[in-house]
């Protein structure tokens, strides 16, 4: 019997799969494995542990393995790649492939079918593949500069949001009181002030951290946090419609549909945000088809782990 793993190393947790020729094993979740993150001893660790759990679950010894899948943010970048690939082979000693998170993603979501899959976890990205097999990326550069509507992107502008709103209300302590967004984010962070806030915001923090309790405030009515879950949905339906436009142009007179699909915490957490990204996208182009189920990208690793699909 021929066994295969496939990872999928996202910024907040890392799930690893291991599967026969014909059926799914067993699953392990762990932390975050995102190198460039969390750093190399981290992501040692949640990797290790991950593909461990989930060998002992499917009651294999790792050697017995065949291939393996790593699907990770920047793969690209052969720093990365090599990390990465190093990490795994200390408790696997088989093949491995190391592929974008994307890739993985795009495979679970349509396997060798077109259409384009919208990332939004700790990070974002829209990723496509047309009938030719040309691709195509809208976003993903980085928590600094981009990964709009991620749930980094979303912790960073309700800090933002809030100070603002905070700055317009005469009586400076009335939204100190009465926000809910403030509450949630000082529980958060584990604050006492609106000054202790700022500088934590300041300070280089895991912004993606706050996204449950944005959550919370938006469905207990907070309207700073709803206007900040809507802002994140446009921003990801902006990187769909890139990326669409790039791949099934509108004037292509045989495509009749587009097939798109979504994935990551952002969209699984939070139905506001699948509802409004849904919304708007039909709305940019009626063609669009989206699936309403949101991918888990470890069967796309396990898939392209069975089938040997980089060898094509």
């Amino acid at each position: 019997m021929a066994y295969y793993l496939g990872i999928d190393g996202g910024g907040s947790k890392t799930t690893c799969a291991v599967c026969d020729e014909v059926s799914l094993l067993a699953t392990a979740t762990s932390g975050p494995s995102n190198i460039t993150r969390v750093g190399e001893a981290r992501a040692r660790e949640s990797l290790h542990q991950a593909i461990r759990e989930a060998c002992a679950a499917a009651k294999i010894d790792p050697r017995q393995l065949q291939r393996a899948c790593i699907g990770v943010a920047g793969a690209g970048r052969e720093e990365i790649a090599s990390a990465v690939r190093r990490i795994v082979a200390e408790v696997i000693p088989v093949e491995i492939k190391i592929v974008g998170d994307m890739q993985i993603a795009l495979e679970a979501a349509f396997g060798a079918s077109p259409g384009v899959i919208v990332i939004a976890g700790t990070g974002s990205i829209a990723y496509g593949r047309d009938a030719q097999g040309r691709t195509a990326r809208a976003g993903g550069w980085g928590f600094a500069i981009s990964d709009e509507g991620s749930a980094h992107w979303i912790g960073r502008a309700a800090v933002a949001a809030l100070l603002r709103a905070i700055d317009q209300v005469e009586d400076d302590q009335a939204p100190r009181q009465t926000s809910l967004l403030f509450h949630e984010l000082k529980s958060a962070w584990n604050l006492d002030s609106l000054e202790q806030l700022a500088r934590t915001a300041n300070a280089g923090p895991d912004f993606a951290a706050l996204f449950p309790s944005i959550l919370a405030a938006a469905d207990a009515g907070d309207e700073v946090a709803q206007r900040v879950l809507a802002q994140a949905a446009g921003e990801l339906a902006q990187l769909a419609e890139v990326v669409v436009r790039r791949l099934f142009p509108k004037d292509d007179a045989t495509l009749s549909t587009v097939a798109l699909a979504m994935t990551g915490g952002v969209f699984r957490h939070s139905p506001r945000v699948r509802e409004r990204f849904c919304d708007e996208v039909r709305n940019r182009d009626p063609r669009l088809h989206v699936n309403p189920q949101v991918v888990e990208p470890v069967v796309g690793a396990l898939q392209m782990a069975r089938q040997n699909k980089w060898q094509d």
